[in-house]
């Protein structure tokens, strides 16, 4: 039998009204991600930029509870959907639609829809960069995002630890795979700073996500510190960068913020297709 036909590629059509699509990912889950794609979007928003924010984590949607809301989205007859504004931030996730301790045990057709009428159906309006949280790893969501929309840069999240460093290879190589741009490693849970004697303190250890950058080439956008109040802030739905540059805590995440907006400024506009046939 003569061999089958490759799969066309659908279509990546830009999200009307958004300028960049920065997708947050990390090789593996408990790097604090979503705290990272939280305060990114927070802090872009006192920078006086138009944000929204796509909580793309199906599994484990936390992106309301960090931001404080439980309020419903707004869906019309024709089936579009507006996106609940929180802290000046446009906001969609599973955790709105699917409030409580009910679980997602949901396979990959069903992923590859919500994402689209996420994507397609939501009422972004204008936005000068939408934030997509993405699901540790490189499974579904990931491949249904790249298919379907071009995506302007990718940021990758990593402690300093080993276990962490190894997965993060896996994912730069699978957004450089599928031709996506790596905007940079943000290196989280960096360096504890003691509150008494002041000295720092190497928890997780301190630099790897440097020397990471360094060996693929791409930038260190950021070494966000440990600091308690971060952690509390996402626990009570207050994020340190709601609170200004000037906030406990929120100047690491600021400077990440300015090198975001910076490395998209270098990297262009839109990403090009991919380069390999996904099944």
């Amino acid at each position: 039998m003569p061999p089958a036909a490759p799969m066309q590629q659908p279509e990546r059509v830009p999200i009307p009204g958004v300028k960049n699509l920065v997708a947050v990912a990390s090789g593996k889950g408990g790097v604090g991600k979503t705290t990272v794609a939280v305060n990114l979007a927070l802090a872009l928003v006192k920078l006086g930029h138009k944000v929204g924010l796509l909580d793309a984590d199906v599994y484990g949607p936390n992106v309301p509870l960090m931001l404080g809301t439980r309020a419903e989205p707004r869906a019309t007859e024709d089936r579009r959907i507006y996106p609940v504004e929180a802290m000046g931030v446009k906001m969609i996730s599973m955790g709105l639609l699917n409030p409580g301790d009910r679980p997602m045990i949901w396979r990959g057709p069903m992923l590859h829809s919500v994402m689209q009428q996420f994507l397609r159906s939501v009422v972004w309006g204008e936005l000068d960069y939408l934030i997509v949280d993405l699901p540790p790893g490189t499974g579904d969501v990931q491949l249904s995002l790249i298919q379907m929309v071009a995506v302007t840069g990718a940021v990758i999240v990593t402690t300093p630890s080993a276990v962490a460093l190894a997965d993060v290879r896996k994912a730069i190589e699978m957004f450089r795979q599928v031709n996506v741009q790596v905007l940079g490693v943000v290196e989280n849970m960096s360096t504890f700073t003691c509150p008494f004697c002041h000295q720092p303190a190497n928890i997780f250890g301190h630099g790897d996500g440097a020397r990471m950058a360094e060996e693929y080439g791409v930038p260190l956008l950021g070494e966000i510190e440990i600091d308690p109040r971060i952690r509390e802030g996402g626990d009570t739905g207050q994020p340190v960068a709601a609170g200004g540059e000037s906030g406990p805590g929120a100047k690491g995440l600021y400077a990440m913020a300015r090198a975001v907006t910076a490395r998209l400024q270098e990297v262009g506009a839109k990403a090009a297709g991919p380069r390999i046939q996904i099944d």
